[in-house]
């Protein structure tokens, strides 16, 4: 999921990474990725959402650059990884085995894993599937890619964001209403460019404009919002390529593994709910819900709360 809100002055200032460069991964398909902070720091890897969503040098401002060596990296047919908005041979067990073969290229031996929407649901997909590589979580707005959620997020948002909703259905015919993912599916996937844009303008922006406490309208331009509108329908028609209720089923394989969650008690695109049931099923998981915040990581003290528990860890 998207997160463009401003930054406030208490992240940390942003460096230029140390090492950057592509991991070939087969079927075509190359991941961009960058090291940042100290090379002898420990080491995290961030996840960013969508899926599509890619990573921005505003997520570096999360880490001190002094004490942790951060690994970003761009999931399949996001941001610079090649080929862009490529669903093809993108699901999610790739993606898992894309961070093992990330870790192995890096040699890290263990490290602590770090995501927000999307990213969480990688994040414990990953650890429930290699375990003894994970040193800790910390997560924010938890989504974990079940059916209900995905209904949540197409349908139930419009009681608290109409007027982005409103604009979200603008172009889909009457009655086409009740099938919202498969007309946005199908127009991001013709062969019309104009089609496509159109369609990743409308799904970016309702996404965004939804993410904040605060309400505004905020477009996003077709290029730029293309490849995370077309790999999140595909992921969601596929049901995110996992057995519905799958985490919660498998949470006992890092029952063992430390865990922060922060939740915004506004988010109406990951809503707490979730996160409760994760805490609930998770021993020796801490959460935060987060008063006044919606769903953007950069929301203030959605953000406090992420480097307090980031602090926690030194």
């Amino acid at each position: 999921m998207l997160n463009l809100n401003n930054k406030t002055d208490f992240f940390f200032d942003c460096l230029p990474s140390y090492d950057s460069g592509y991991l070939e991964v087969g079927n075509g398909h190359s991941i961009y990725f960058e090291q940042y902070g100290n090379p002898e720091g420990i080491p995290i890897l961030f996840l960013h959402g969508g899926p599509g969503a890619g990573f921005s040098n505003s997520h570096k401002s999360f880490f001190d650059p002094n004490i942790f060596r951060v690994i970003f990296f761009d999931q399949r047919g996001s941001g610079k990884s090649i080929p862009y908005a490529e669903t093809n041979y993108n699901s999610t067990q790739l993606l898992i085995s894309d961070i093992e073969n990330l870790r192995n290229s890096l040699k890290v031996d263990k490290w602590h894993l770090f995501g927000g929407s999307w990213g969480s649901t990688l994040a414990l997909l990953y650890g429930i599937d290699h375990p003894n590589r994970c040193l800790g979580f910390i997560l924010r707005g938890i989504f974990l890619g079940t059916k209900i959620e995905i209904d949540w997020f197409l349908y139930d948002i419009k009681k608290f964001f109409p007027e982005a909703y409103n604009k979200f259905i603008s172009s889909i015919p009457q009655n086409n209403r009740n099938n919202i993912l498969e007309w946005f599916y199908t127009q991001l996937h013709s062969n019309n460019r104009s089609k496509n844009l159109n369609a990743a303008s409308l799904w970016a922006e309702y996404e965004n404009s939804c993410s904040s406490l605060n309400y505004s309208s905020r477009p996003i331009s077709g290029e730029q919002a293309l490849a995370i509108s077309k790999i999140e329908t595909h992921y969601f028609m596929n049901n995110c390529f996992i057995e519905d209720n799958y985490i919660i089923k498998n949470l006992h394989k890092v029952s063992n593994v430390k865990s922060f969650i922060v939740q915004g008690r506004h988010d109406v695109i990951c809503p707490p709910f979730t996160a409760l049931k994760l805490a609930d099923c998770w021993n020796g998981s801490r959460i935060e819900i987060v008063d006044d915040a919606g769903h953007s990581g950069f929301e203030t003290n959605i953000s406090k709360k992420l480097i307090n528990a980031l602090q926690m860890i030194k």
